[in-house]
């Protein structure tokens, strides 16, 4: 079966088996409603970006909401409990950040990849989930080429090096290239993809993500403040 196929059945599957689990507010735990109204409005984008470098050049990523309240708890509640309904209620906030970050017709959106290890326990890819319920489509130019540890209790320097080189891009030369994901904390994984489409021969444009940590400064080897809140 095509992966492309493979993914798309995985998908419906977690759908349908949501559809028969007891429901509450992703965003405060009010019963018989995935997202109450006042949790929705929560999740009203507002647009903000932040520079990261990126082998000796640096580029824009652009969020949509805060990770943070109840974002965080929406996002988390797709991310590891397996809600992927929420995706829908996520897309505006990646498409107003794909508009802030000046997109257009020409540019090529590519997906972070998710690692194999959370595809066979989540059944599903969030960055690409959110995409299509956004009416987007990604292409998937990005590979890992090793595993790496869990990004969660490392601090920012250490993140770094744990990604730095562990991706690579394919049919990427010359196209003008958005990368897209769901949350950003430290930048670290995004720019190892930012350094493989480059080295690949693509124009980076920017990111975006339907979500941003807040910044926080943190000593070398603590773990970041968000560390313990989602992961890849």
């Amino acid at each position: 079966m095509p992966t492309h196929v493979s993914d798309t059945v995985r998908s419906a599957c977690a759908e349908a088996l949501a559809l028969l689990l007891p429901v509450w507010c992703a965003g405060c735990d009010e019963p018989d409603v995935p997202l109450c109204e006042r949790c929705l409005l929560a999740l009203t984008s507002e647009p903000h970006h932040r520079l990261i470098h990126a082998g000796g050049g640096s580029f824009a990523v652009w969020s949509g909401l805060r990770f943070e309240a109840v974002p965080a708890r929406v996002l988390r509640a797709l991310k590891e409990d397996g809600r992927t309904g929420l995706a829908k209620a996520l897309a505006p906030a990646l498409l107003t950040a794909l508009r802030a970050a000046g997109a257009d017709a020409e540019a090529t959106l590519v997906a972070m990849p998710t690692s194999r290890a959370s595809f066979r326990r989540r059944g599903y890819r969030v960055p690409d989930l959110i995409a299509r319920r956004a009416g987007l489509r990604v292409q998937p130019l990005l590979q890992h080429t090793r595993r790496v540890s869990d990004q969660r209790r490392l601090g920012r320097d250490a993140r770094q090096r744990n990604v730095e080189g562990s991706l690579r891009a394919r049919d990427a030369a010359g196209r003008r290239v958005i990368v897209l994901d769901d949350v950003v904390t430290t930048g670290a994984s995004l720019a190892e993809a930012v350094r493989a489409l480059r080295d690949a021969g693509a124009e980076v444009v920017a990111a975006v993500t339907v979500a941003a940590t807040p910044r926080h400064k943190a000593r070398e080897g603590e773990p970041h403040p968000a560390a313990f809140q989602t992961h890849r």
